[in-house]
């Protein structure tokens, strides 16, 4: 007897399927076969049965459903497999061995795959796990929050799969296999970076370059259109390594034979729905320079990120009549992104950067730092002040992501010095190998320019000093989730925080994503989307995804979801795009001891709370608790209130509880010590 989540709900002996009745039965039976061998109480699933209130003889049903799945599974012989569905008071138990269900088994060979140390063996244990799924899993199930919260969640498994399986084909050299097989997942989830990024390296070492390069800025483009947010630090590593590649002239493949369909599609691989272009190519070209600073190309000129690597400049979007980022002299960098899509509020905010950035009376380099919590905006906030104030500074405007809080490693500040100093005109040969002559250089050559540098998601004071400007009329604004106090203290930086957005602004945030008419239909719920996004705009973004995605879903439908602890930070995701992931980032950065204090405080009651208490919780001395205090409000991870007065997220408490239930009593994150700046 077989069980199968990953298609259809189904259950088979031999070749035999056997009945399994209406979609609430089978309903049944997948909640049990998503938590075997545990009891699964009579309330969790009436409230996974039906989307609104369920009638008053749900009870009933419920047993009604058990006693039939009970007798079928009898009838198939599943005494003789170990199968027993038994009550349990007022929950019922499905005990029976976890390999007769397949997507057990599809995570046992998955998780026997090591596609970088074994790609020899990852790539028939990946294939095999692949081959378990039989269509959208769960298919068959009602359509509440609860199976769509638990399908996404299996979908997330097999999708990480099939990026394990192109890396697998990756490491053996087969770039061609992993093209094809990421392509068809990346048409379907375009907005998957991690899945883009995988494509692209596949694309370039078989030889496609632009294809590659056009898979970033058309995913770009909808990261933008739709979330409202840059790429993150895996699609932007495989583009600069694109980059770098195409300017050193090295690193590709030469092109496999063979056709090839629009957008980069490997021959025979399905092409996207809709003609020869995918709904992810549809819209203008971006324009060449918005993301990131030029790459050189070996001849003292700069190519575009936007440009055709070896194609001639009417491609690149140009609109000057000169080559696009152009690093010859007189030539003014543009090198912000564009600017975040639907932007509002923040005047407060706003107002402060004018008055920190505009100020000429100290004869200094005004430098601010935008601080605050993950998903708070900090980036958006920065960049929008930019274009505002893009007048302001008519000899260019700088822009780099320092990957202080991201996936891989933080930004050298020699690699960012380099990009600076190429897109001010320094011939490639020219720029120093040391951190400290590139930085020499770049105060001399800014020193009398009117220039505004962007330093976005900076980790610590000592990653931005070698990057600041010298010149007075030149200004620098970092973001950053740490409050950066070094800089105050030694460059006299001068802090902007945000904070999260009100109950007005936000359902204004929801209405810009979601239209006017849809929020207006239900103002309460929108109120309480807010309170339960915690105000943050990345999470209430996130929600908006989820009711775009579900145009016949009411406000409150998603709210009354999002009130399950257990699945809001699933919920408030867009594929690797959400709170959590951004949580996350923030916690890898913390020393052990500071990521045990968040995981502690995590279990207070109401999220507020005293050094006393911390030091209770957490089982620490009362200055070591302090210190980790200290450490975790300047990250923005708790707030101080008062003195003596500190809160922690509702979102931030879920998020160290999943993560201190994963593992045991809380991981252990990040190599530092602990100390502050």
């Amino acid at each position: 007897m077989e069980f199968s989540l990953l298609g259809p709900i189904a259950v088979t002996t031999g070749s035999a399927e056997l009945s399994l009745g209406p979609a609430k039965r089978r309903s049944v039976l997948a909640l049990l076969l998503l938590q075997p061998n545990t009891t699964v109480p009579l309330e969790q699933l009436i409230d996974s049965l039906w989307e609104d209130e369920p009638p008053e003889h749900a009870r009933t049903v419920v047993q009604g459903h058990v006693s039939r799945l009970r007798a079928t599974l009898a009838e198939g012989g599943a005494e003789a497999y170990g199968i027993e569905l038994t009550t349990h008071g007022s929950a019922y138990l499905l005990r029976l061995p976890e390999e007769l269900i397949d997507a057990h088994r599809f995570g046992e060979l998955v998780a026997l795959a090591r596609p970088e140390a074994a790609p020899g063996d990852a790539v028939p244990l990946l294939r095999e796990a692949l081959g378990l799924w039989h269509g959208p899993a769960l298919t068959g199930t009602v359509t509440s929050p609860p199976f769509a919260a638990a399908a996404h969640a299996l979908e997330e498994r097999r999708l990480t799969a099939v990026e394990a399986l192109g890396r697998a084909h990756g490491a053996l050299g087969e770039h061609e296999q992993a093209a094809a097989i990421l392509y068809s997942a990346a048409v379907n989830n375009p907005l998957r970076e991690g899945l883009i990024a995988g494509l692209m390296r596949a694309l370039f070492r078989t030889g496609r370059q632009s294809d590659a390069l056009e898979w970033f800025h058309r995913t770009r483009r909808l990261l933008n259109e739709e979330l409202g947010v840059d790429p993150g630090e895996r699609l932007r590593g495989a583009y600069e390594e694109i980059l770098r590649a195409e300017a050193a002239g090295g690193g590709r493949a030469k092109p496999a034979g063979g056709a090839r369909s629009a957008g980069g599609a490997p021959a025979g691989a399905a092409a996207a729905p809709g003609g020869s272009r995918s709904a992810a190519d549809r819209g203008p070209r971006p324009v060449a320079g918005a993301d990131r600073g030029p790459v050189p190309d070996g001849t003292g000129t700069v190519d575009a990120p936007g440009a055709v690597p070896g194609g001639d400049g009417a491609r690149t979007g140009a609109t000057d009549g000169t080559r696009a980022g152009s690093g010859r002299a007189g030539a003014a960098p543009r090198l912000l992104p564009r600017a975040p899509a639907r932007f509002l509020g923040r005047e407060q905010e706003l107002a402060a950067l004018t008055a920190v950035l505009t100020d000429g009376g100290t004869g200094e380099s005004p430098l601010a730092v935008v601080a605050g919590p993950a998903g708070v905006g900090k980036t958006a906030c920065a960049v929008q002040w930019a274009h505002l104030r893009a007048d302001a500074f008519p000899d260019g405007q700088l822009f780099a992501d320092l990957r202080g809080f991201g996936e891989g490693d933080e930004a050298a500040p020699a690699e960012i010095l380099r990009d600076f100093l190429l897109a001010l005109g320094t011939p490639p040969e020219r720029v120093p190998g040391s951190a400290q002559a590139a930085s020499a250089l770049f105060r001399s050559l800014v020193a009398e320019r009117r220039l505004l540098v962007v330093l976005d998601n900076a980790r610590s004071s000592a990653q931005v000093r070698p990057l600041l400007p010298g010149g007075p009329h030149c200004a620098t604004v970092v973001t950053s989730r740490s409050r950066l106090d070094g800089l105050v203290a030694t460059d006299c930086a001068r802090p902007v925080g945000l904070q999260t957005l009100g109950h007005e602004e936000g359902a204004a945030l929801l209405g810009a994503m979601l239209g006017p008419e849809r929020v207006a239909e239900d103002p309460a719920a929108a109120r309480e989307l807010v309170d339960l996004c915690d105000g943050l705009p990345l999470a209430l973004r996130a929600a908006a995804a989820q009711l775009t995605a579900r145009p016949r879903w009411r406000l409150a439908r998603l709210a009354a979801a999002l009130r399950d602890e257990r699945r809001r930070l699933a919920l408030l995701s867009a594929e690797d795009t959400g709170i959590a992931a951004a949580l996350r980032m923030s916690v890898a950065r913390l020393s052990a001891d500071d990521a045990q204090l968040l995981s502690a405080l995590a279990t207070s009651a109401d999220g507020h709370l005293n050094a006393s208490l911390a030091a209770a919780l957490a089982g620490y001395d009362p200055e070591r608790t302090q210190d980790g205090l200290d450490r975790l409000a300047e990250m923005h991870l708790v707030d101080e209130e008062a003195t003596d007065v500190y809160t922690i997220s509702t979102l931030t408490q879920l998020f160290a509880r999943d993560e201190r239930g994963e593992s045991g009593e809380g991981r252990k994150h990040g190599t530092g010590d602990g100390s502050k700046e």
